[in-house]
């Protein structure tokens, strides 16, 4: 009988120095591993905040899905609702110095790090005081003064863009992170391999962060990916992962911690896989039939992002149910005036057709 092929050996994953390894016994390669229990410290404050942030994304996103129903957006529009963890413990973790780009399911990440919902609204609508002036619309928008270079509506176009931008960051030797996010499908893409290889070849300090929300469009990842633990996709360069609970905002600020301080120091980038749930169909076009209203409720009664933080606060009294009604309030006058500013701002004028347009010569 002929023998089989001799089977891999397995490596481990980086470690802190409370794990390390005695002198002499140096780790050969890196790896992926799941992500420990969160380690992040959680004071009161840091999730009133997380709360607050990820209410936010939700109630903007329902409205935005109400608006799109009166025909007062219009293209193609990709809500965000149920992954709110996700990028909110990312962008928890980042500083003024880094960057983040990301695709077309793009609102949630534009309130995260801080961008002003009613001029975010108002480039939904395609008015004159939206982040691109009306022409880019919901998947497309993008601010430099805040670091957020968009909004990609070509899947996994944000991985070599992304890939770019960190490697801009080494060039000019500063301590700035990328953050590129996309999602599940976009991991089966060619071009997101060629930037893996990249990426660790000249030790970038680069973030991908695959939020796996379980279906690519229509497709269940189980029946798309030959591999389903997308966050080893990049063993064979090297490139450590982690795969998170990104229903749960504390294991992502603790992923989000090691990832951060491991591209600060210089050793390349890391691959953080976000399992994660979207609630709403693909885009506002899809309902979503592929998947059971049973399959959807369950997560939602038990995996709730949002739920979750607001229980850890009620049953830790780190919170009463008034101050978290305050808040509730006060997200609902916030989207309240998103809505009215964007419905009130005027349309660009005709003659931007032909601003920010570059030129071959």
């Amino acid at each position: 009988m002929a023998k089989s092929a001799p089977r891999a050996k397995s490596t481990t994953p980086p470690k802190t120095k409370s794990q390390a390894k005695p002198p002499g016994k140096a780790l050969k390669s890196k790896t992926a591993a799941k992500v420990p229990a969160p380690t992040a410290v959680a004071t009161s404050d840091r999730i009133l905040r997380y709360y607050r942030d990820m209410l936010l994304i939700r109630r903007f996103e329902e409205r935005v899905g109400q608006m799109y129903g009166m025909g007062l957006i219009g293209g193609f529009c990709h809500l965000y609702i149920g992954q709110e963890a996700v990028v909110v413990g990312l962008q928890a973790a980042l500083g003024p110095e880094d960057q983040v780009i990301t695709g077309y399911r793009d609102h949630g990440h534009m309130l995260a790090i801080g961008m002003e919902p009613k001029r975010v609204m108002a480039e939904l609508t395609g008015r004159r005081d939206g982040y691109s002036k009306g022409k880019g619309g919901s998947m497309h928008m993008f601010s430099r003064a805040e670091r957020f270079f968009g909004g990609h509506g070509i899947v996994g176009a944000p991985v070599p863009l992304g890939t770019g931008l960190a490697f801009a960051q080494r060039y000019q030797a500063g301590r700035g992170v990328t953050v590129c996010y996309f999602g599940d499908g976009a991991s089966n893409q060619g071009q997101v391999y060629e930037s893996f290889n990249m990426a660790e070849l000249w030790k970038l300090p680069i973030i991908y962060v695959i939020e796996n929300n379980q279906y690519a469009m229509g497709t269940s990842v189980k029946r798309a990916s030959a591999t389903v633990d997308l966050y080893r996709r990049g063993e064979s360069f090297a490139i450590p992962g982690r795969q998170v609970d990104g229903m749960d905002v504390l294991a992502v600020r603790a992923a989000a911690d090691e990832a951060v301080e491991w591209c600060r120091s210089g050793k390349g980038p890391m691959i953080l896989e976000m399992k994660t749930y979207r609630y709403r169909g693909h885009s506002m076009s899809d309902p979503a039939k592929y998947r059971s209203r049973e399959e959807v409720n369950k997560v939602r009664t038990e995996h709730d992002p949002i739920d979750q933080v607001r229980n850890r606060l009620l049953e830790g009294k780190l919170a009463d149910e008034a101050r978290l009604k305050a808040i509730d309030n006060e997200i609902r006058e916030i989207v309240i005036a998103a809505a009215e500013f964007a419905q009130e701002s005027p349309e660009p004028d005709v003659a931007e057709l032909w601003t920010d347009v570059l030129e071959a010569i």
